[in-house]
């Protein structure tokens, strides 16, 4: 065993392994001072030759001091703490990202710590010790099959400044993004714009004649690009994947792939592609070819995962993108199922000779590495998505664009995930999950679908065609909302509160401009302090079905001209107000919002 302490923990590596493999590792564990409040615990393995590493793991204890609240990327809904004999969370490249912060009722930080290798699978916990009141906190390594090395270097940051959550998470992702290893891709204007998807509104019903007429209708909407999901390859529409693979266009859907894109383009969008990344289906020509060469097979999906490890697999992949952006001129991918190459258990490891590699997490960082810059030579502001889980730091080097997992009509589950990505995903452009709603509901409640992703870009999958008159109307007075304050809501200092109650208040402020949501019956701070001290314009959305918003000011801002809209945009009230100190009520209706400008003296 291994310790060594900084001010506040004692951490202590010990190894678990048969036999005598990890005495042929030379250990070494060291601390460095980052500041007041930050220190990184750096750990180095050397061996002479290739040796399969021993599982290792880093303890330390932190007390339950003024502690309430946690959150990790993998949360969800679901933000109870752990108790220490619960089972551990698990991150790499295609699940989660292994981070963990505690912190108070005031969304003041009181520990987050981070592991540096985001790509292969680590187990990490922050369980509370019922005996001792104490977060017994801990980082497993090479706990799952794991390629053999001879150096292996990683390091925990941990961070127990008295700041705001979301700023020592900010501070991880700063973090991971200077690291070489991790260094993110750019983000093309394009990939912050508001999107249609296909897959709610069409399934795999999808044909190239629907997607161009409701493409006509999304642009004169506010949206700019389109993604075609699964179905533009396969007459089968039941769900699976058993003609997956070979990536050629359905002749019945899309005769005329190039000039479906071209007349996508024709109306000033840009058109992303859906590709299941891993799977050959058994009934696809690919699987003569390929059937060898599997990480495992999907009797329910009639359907193999692809081994990366070999050259052949990974060139096809790619080969089958660079076609498809020469001979078709698409502007982006839907890269989907990334997590399937990683499995804690092959059912049926590949056999066949020909890998050039043995780690899987590393023939997957190959592969996307290499799809990336090749793509990208050719297309240099091509958009690639990926989908929660997969959108951790080492994910943001291939992608571009990070979506919600799938959630359909569930806006609290949509707000809760896009700001869970926001939280860790720097400029990479964060995603909701394409919104539907029942067309005849009520229109406020319909705009709730909007309002709970305002911070993250949208995705709209409704049939536009048949949209009632009121509803479009709402969906576009929000899509023009969103993209007139994008700079805000997606570049701003952004403040999301109380992870722990889903997010009730949420806030982002730039250039004098403050925008504030708020989606329970909490009382709105319109406040002097470090976020907001030069706002001169203040935004409250109302995502609540109530009439009316509380706003306290804390000490006096002046005058003020107040426009209150409806859902659907229409000013209902314009008016003056002094804002003094103390509580203000304004009447802002269900799902609307109250545009408040400071006015000189």
């Amino acid at each position: 065993m291994i310790t060594v302490s900084t001010k506040k923990h004692q951490f202590m590596l010990a190894s678990k392994e048969e036999g005598e493999t990890e005495n042929r590792f030379a250990i070494s564990l060291a601390v460095e001072n980052k500041g007041d409040g930050i220190d990184v615990i750096r750990l180095i393995m050397k061996a002479e030759q290739l040796l399969k590493p021993p599982v290792l793991t880093l303890r330390w204890q932190h007390p339950a001091d003024d502690i309430q609240a946690s959150w990790h990327p993998a949360q969800d809904r679901n933000k109870s703490f752990k108790a220490d004999w619960m089972r551990d969370l698990r991150a790499n490249a295609a699940t989660s990202a292994p981070v963990y912060s505690l912190f108070n009722l005031n969304g003041n930080n009181r520990l987050t710590y981070a592991f540096s290798d985001a790509l292969h699978t680590t187990h990490y916990a922050g369980g509370i010790r019922e005996e001792t009141a104490e977060f017994h906190c801990s980082i497993q390594l090479f706990k799952e099959p794991t390629a053999p090395l001879k150096y292996y270097e990683a390091a925990l940051l941990v961070d127990t400044r008295d700041i705001p959550y979301y700023e020592s998470l900010q501070n991880v992702q700063n973090w991971w993004s200077e690291m070489p290893a991790f260094k993110p891709a750019a983000v093309p204007d394009e990939a912050k714009r508001p999107m249609y998807s296909t897959w709610y509104s069409m399934h795999q019903n999808v044909t190239a004649e629907s997607v161009e007429a409701e493409c006509e209708i999304a642009r004169s909407l506010g949206m700019d690009a389109v993604i075609v999901d699964d179905g533009w390859q396969t007459e089968d529409n039941r769900r699976g994947y058993a003609y997956t693979g070979d990536w050629e266009p359905c002749e019945s859907k899309f005769p005329d792939m190039a000039g479906h894109v071209s007349a996508v383009h024709a109306l000033g969008m840009k058109i992303v592609l859906w590709y299941a990344v891993p799977y050959v289906g058994k009934h696809s020509k690919a699987w003569d070819r390929f059937q060898n060469k599997l990480v495992r097979y999907n009797e329910n999906s009639h359907a193999g995962v692809l081994d990366p490890r070999y050259p052949e697999v990974r060139e096809y992949i790619i080969h089958t993108y660079e076609k498809a952006v020469k001979e078709w001129n698409l502007d982006g991918f839907k890269l989907d199922f990334i997590d399937a190459f990683y499995s804690p258990e092959l059912q049926q490891p590949s056999t066949a000779e020909g890998r050039d590699c043995e780690s899987i997490p590393a023939a997957v960082d190959r592969l996307l590495t290499d799809s990336l810059s090749r793509l990208r030579a050719i297309k240099p502001d091509i958009m690639v998505e990926f989908r929660q889980p997969y959108v951790g730091p080492a994910m943001r080097k291939y992608g571009n664009m990070f979506r919600a997992s799938d959630c359909p009509y569930d806006s609290i589950q949509n707000r809760v995930r896009t700001l869970d990505i926001r939280l860790l995903c720097g400029d990479t452009a964060a995603h909701a999950d394409m919104i539907m709603w029942h067309p005849e509901e009520p229109v406020e409640s319909a705009a709730l679908q909007l309002i709970n992703l305002l911070f993250s870009v949208p995705q709209i999958s409704m049939p536009l065609h048949s949209l009632p008159d009121e509803h479009r109307w709402m969906l576009r007075y929000w899509l023009g909302f969103w993209s007139e304050h994008r700079d805000v809501l997606l570049d701003g200092k952004l403040a999301p509160g109380s992870p722990e109650l889903l997010y009730p208040v949420v806030q982002a402020s730039k250039a004098g401009k403050t925008i504030i949501a708020t989606y329970h019956d909490a009382i709105v701070p319109l406040s002097s302090s470090r976020e907001t001290d030069a706002s001169e314009e203040w935004i409250i959305v109302n995502g609540r079905l109530k009439d009316s918003v509380y706003a306290e000011v804390t000490a006096p801002l002046g005058k003020a001209n107040v426009v209150i809209s409806n859902c659907c945009g229409n000013v209902v009230s314009e008016h003056k107000l002094h804002l003094a100190a103390g509580l203000h009520k304004l009447p802002i209706p269900p799902s609307g919002t109250a545009v408040i400008r400071m006015v000189s003296s």
